[in-house]
């Protein structure tokens, strides 16, 4: 199960409910808009490699 750091959570939330779903998939820590960010860069790198 994801974990979003409550500082994190206005950022995260911001974001489109297919892009949250995805990231909650993925099982993954985000304390830091850093981690957000290194998350987001995962997912765009996942869908050039399927693309």
């Amino acid at each position: 199960m994801s974990y979003i750091a409550p500082q994190v959570k206005p950022k995260f939330d911001t974001l489109s409910v297919g892009l949250r779903n995805i990231i909650l998939e993925k099982d993954v820590q985000i304390n830091t808009i850093h981690d957000l960010i290194r998350v987001l860069e995962e997912i765009v790198k996942e869908g050039e490699e399927e693309g």
